[in-house]
């Protein structure tokens, strides 16, 4: 049987050659990024999977996101602040974190799992061993417009959640907790910052390359044919949510 350390020691091991594997991929779309324009067709469509077909339940989320900040926000502002504070600190809210993270979370379940089914089903039938055959860079057709559809799309579906979840926070307010338009958007505007706005695009940026990049790479490591789709699939959720939530912490403590 294997040690406390050598079993540590092999794990170290496997996480350093996944990162490594990672960096390549990453270092691979950089390289073929000349070629953009010519794939534009496959970016224009990967655009559409990723921002315009992910846009209702991007608003149906959004809408019922605005209401909970409503309710919370003047939950913790009882006794504490007056309730004309409420709508700065749900937009303030929504606008740096809940927006771009839970939009970043619902991508990745929705975008970031089915890039990974794709490519490994693609890479299980041996349909990306017949591309290196032919001469085709699996990275350059498969990864490439993927991860710039994302790192394009998810900052504009963060502005449209946003905006809605604004937009909810304020029907909240005004027909349940008696905020009328006016005190509610005159709060946001002498609090609004475009900073608050400029962190939660830098984002939306960083969110989407993770959950383009994560599925990519776990699709290309696929193996053990319908089962190990699967299995990839699960991966790449669970992992591109841990990483989203880790570097929200991290971009957090580099900007404030």
């Amino acid at each position: 049987m294997l040690s406390l350390f050598e079993k540590i020691g092999a794990k170290t091991i496997d996480f350093l050659q996944e990162v490594g594997k990672f960096s390549k991929l990453l270092g691979g779309i950089l390289r073929y990024t000349p070629n953009l324009f010519k794939k534009r067709k496959l970016l224009l469509y990967q655009m559409e999977h990723i921002g315009v077909d992910s846009l209702p339940l991007v608003i149906i989320i959004a809408v019922f996101t605005g209401g909970v900040a409503a309710w919370q926000a003047a939950y913790q502002l009882k006794g504490v602040a007056p309730i004309s504070f409420l709508g700065t600190a749900t937009s303030r809210a929504i606008i740096t974190e809940l927006g771009p993270v839970l939009t970043a979370i619902i991508i990745a379940g929705r975008v970031g799992a089915s890039i990974a089914a794709e490519i490994g089903s693609m890479k299980v039938t041996e349909q990306i061993d017949a591309m290196e055959v032919m001469g085709i860079s699996p990275i350059m057709y498969l990864a490439m417009p993927r991860f710039y559809a994302a790192v394009l799309m998810m900052p504009i579906l963060v502005v449209i959640a946003n905006v809605i979840a604004v937009a909810g926070a304020f029907v909240i307010s005004n027909y349940f907790l008696d905020v009328s338009y006016a005190v509610f958007f005159d709060s946001v505007k002498r609090f609004f910052e475009i900073s608050d706005f400029l962190f939660g695009m830098i984002k939306g940026v960083v969110f989407g390359g993770i959950t383009s990049l994560m599925g990519c790479h776990i699709g290309f490591l696929t193996e053990g044919g319908a089962e190990g789709v699967g299995a990839s699939t699960i991966r790449s959720f669970v992992l591109t949510s841990a990483l989203i939530l880790i570097f929200d912490y991290f971009l957090w403590t580099l900007v404030f």
